[in-house]
């Protein structure tokens, strides 16, 4: 459980657990919402980040965040990785005012989860394009809108990383 501050007040907040996704979605479509899912590890939060979800935010009323859990980190970034543990990480996105709610998946892809929820959209790093995007099938499957975002020049996890270590 996680907690959301907002002008003083405490929300109990919940981390979305994968079995409950599908119902959650169904209950924001049954209200006439929408919902936007990206996905990233998000070790150590930079400015380059947050915009990146604000800017996903903009294409729907709810943004979930798919998570790479720890494991999953691990076995793409190496044994060093994360920096932060998984609920450390999932605690700071909940904070976000642009982050509706948070889900870990522990594959090295969010290729399946995607394919549970589908969402209205999905946003990736511009450094994609629907010939590069590895979960463009799925999208194409169940007709989610793709939207790729523009990266913050200079401003990456492993940049940071590199920076402390000098």
């Amino acid at each position: 459980m996680f907690f959301k501050c907002v002008f003083g007040i405490i929300f109990l907040d919940m981390l979305i657990q994968r079995e409950n996704l599908r119902a959650l979605i169904s209950k924001i479509h049954s209200e006439g919402k929408t919902v936007v899912a990206t996905n990233g590890c998000f070790d150590i939060l930079h400015v380059g980040h947050v915009r990146y979800l604000e800017k996903t935010k903009t294409f729907a009323d709810y943004l979930i965040v798919l998570l790479n859990s720890d494991k999953s980190v691990r076995s793409i970034k190496g044994p060093s990785r994360p920096i932060n543990n998984e609920n450390d990480r999932a605690e700071i996105l909940s904070a976000l005012r642009c982050v509706d709610y948070v889900v870990l998946f522990d594959e090295d892809s969010p290729r399946n989860l995607l394919d549970e929820m589908k969402p209205d959209v999905y946003t990736k790093g511009a450094d994609y394009t629907m010939e590069t995007l590895p979960e463009a099938d799925i999208m194409r499957k169940n007709g989610t809108k793709v939207e790729f975002i523009e990266f913050v020049q200079g401003k990456s996890t492993t940049k940071m990383i590199d920076k402390i270590k000098k």
